[in-house]
């Protein structure tokens, strides 16, 4: 064998050991619950197919049982399918599993301010105090119908004026559900087509595009490369600098009218508070957590919501004979009771939300001590709670 084979050779059997190495210390001895082998660097993805990760968490389900491991590169993922399971982790141990996944394509953005990606104390103060607030606004109560069923009117007239023509309904969805947030949040809604409205909306869809585009995927799953890399995934920063001088703005607006016996919306009452607070040095109620926290809700509740009221037109408009019984976004439902109205309007977005997977909720995992079942698994691994297979 001449100098340049056996100089081959040896480079070969280096890297395989490296990689031997690298895979030993990544994928052995973690005492997590059995899943797929995962390859080196690249974990499982391979073996995931493109476009279709709801199907091949059933497949490993049915392989694995309702508890399970897979690597997205070279991090863990434990997934929960299964109602009991998913009850037991999120319901009934929902403290030990409260912490908050990471996000790499927004955290350059957020930088541990909002609520969407704060873990600890910080997390806990500020969600009470954002769900105590929208609910004394209506949010989740009778009154708040009332501004549901204006956009409703609003969309049903925006498809009348179609008469016929096809329409992708996601962007009006969106005008629609923002106008729900602004009217909450900023105390006032927006005419569809008035400009500054359109580019706040446009921003939030862009941002969701890259989050969800094959760019921001790898950002998510190999953030330590992808941070280096040059591509759209990099953009998000940039591209919500208009997202968030929108809201600045508006706060600053709020703060010169602020009266504050008369609290007229959400960023009143944060005002309010971050005034009471302001000689606190260690306070969470600081203007940056406001704007992050209203950046939080638009990206992810819009998004959500919409995909499940396109999924849920898809389905009224292949069944024709269920349109006389109710109606998706909760609009009127014949001589029924209002708790019979509700109630079925409910299971029904929840059916919608199972078959089609709207749902993925991927939060921080947290235990150690719990029932046997996760015992298993370590502090801080990611967990990954699958609800379009509750109901399979």
């Amino acid at each position: 064998m001449d100098s340049a084979g056996l100089g081959t050779l040896i480079i070969v059997l280096i890297t395989c050991l490296f990689i031997y190495i690298t895979w030993n210390a990544t994928y052995r001895n973690r005492n997590l619950p059995p899943g797929p082998t995962p390859l080196p660097l690249i974990g499982n993805l391979l073996q995931i197919k493109w476009g279709q990760l709801a199907n091949s968490l059933m497949k490993y389900r049915n392989q694995y049982g309702s508890i399970y491991t897979v690597y997205f590169g070279t991090r863990p993922i434990i997934v929960l399918c299964g109602y009991e399971t998913v009850k037991e982790a999120l319901v009934d141990r929902g403290e030990e599993f409260a912490g908050r996944g990471r996000i790499p394509p927004i955290e350059k953005l957020t930088q541990g301010y909002g609520i969407s990606l704060t873990n600890g104390e910080r997390w806990r103060q500020l969600r009470t105090f954002t769900f105590k607030s929208l609910r004394e606004f209506g949010f989740g109560k009778k009154t708040f119908e009332e501004k549901v069923q204006v956009e409703a009117k609003s969309v049903v007239e925006e498809l009348k004026l179609l008469k016929g023509k096809s329409l992708d309904v996601t962007r009006l969805f969106m005008d629609a559900l923002s106008n729900v947030l602004f009217s909450i949040i900023f105390g006032n809604r927006y005419e569809y087509k008035d400009e500054r409205f359109v580019k706040f909306l446009a921003v939030v869809e862009e941002t969701f595009h890259i989050m969800s585009c094959p760019w921001g995927q790898l950002h998510a799953i190999l953030p330590g490369v992808m941070d280096y890399i040059p591509g759209p995934h990099q953009q998000i920063p940039s591209i919500s600098k208009e997202l968030i001088s929108f809201i600045r703005d508006r706060i600053k607006v709020h703060e010169k009218t602020l009266n504050p016996d008369a609290p007229r919306d959400f960023i009143d009452v944060f005002l309010i508070k971050m005034e009471k607070e302001k000689n606190d040095p260690n306070t969470d109620f600081i203007e940056m957590n406001l704007i992050m926290i209203i950046h939080n809700l638009f990206i992810a509740g819009i998004e959500a919501v919409t995909a499940t009221l396109r999924h849920g037109m898809l389905i009224t408009l292949k069944y024709p004979e269920i349109q006389g019984v109710n109606l998706i976004m909760g609009v009127g439902a014949g001589d029924f009771p209002d708790s019979v109205q509700s109630l079925y309007c409910c299971l029904r977005v929840r059916v919608i939300q199972s078959l089609f997977g709207v749902c993925l909720i991927m939060v921080g995992l947290v235990c150690v001590g719990l029932s046997s079942r996760f015992v298993a698994c370590p502090q801080f691994c990611h967990q990954m709670s699958c609800l379009f297979l509750l109901h399979i």
